[in-house]
């Protein structure tokens, strides 16, 4: 069971940080294809979901918390802590 637990607290953690960089990747091209000339004639029809705030720090030291958290009862390695310790700040 905590072999489970593990994976899946990995994954979670995981898939937070690629939906964080993605998102971020996302903000940056629309920013560059705005400021280039005559994007306005082909910008895409805006989405009727509003998209969530650009997380700021408090959430990446939530974030941390979190996975300090899980690096302390053993769910992640002092590796696997470091390494997307590395991940969310670099984002």
């Amino acid at each position: 069971m905590p072999g489970l637990i593990r994976g899946v607290a990995r994954t979670a953690v995981v898939a937070g940080t690629a939906t964080a960089v993605s998102n971020r990747v996302t903000r940056r091209q629309q920013g560059r294809w705005a400021a280039q000339e005559g994007y306005g004639a082909y910008a895409p029809a805006p989405q009727s979901a509003a998209e969530p705030p650009a997380p700021d720090m408090t959430d990446k030291i939530e974030q941390l918390r979190q996975l300090g958290e899980l690096r302390d009862r053993g769910v992640l390695t002092e590796a696997e802590f470091e390494e997307q310790k590395r991940r969310l700040l670099q984002a």
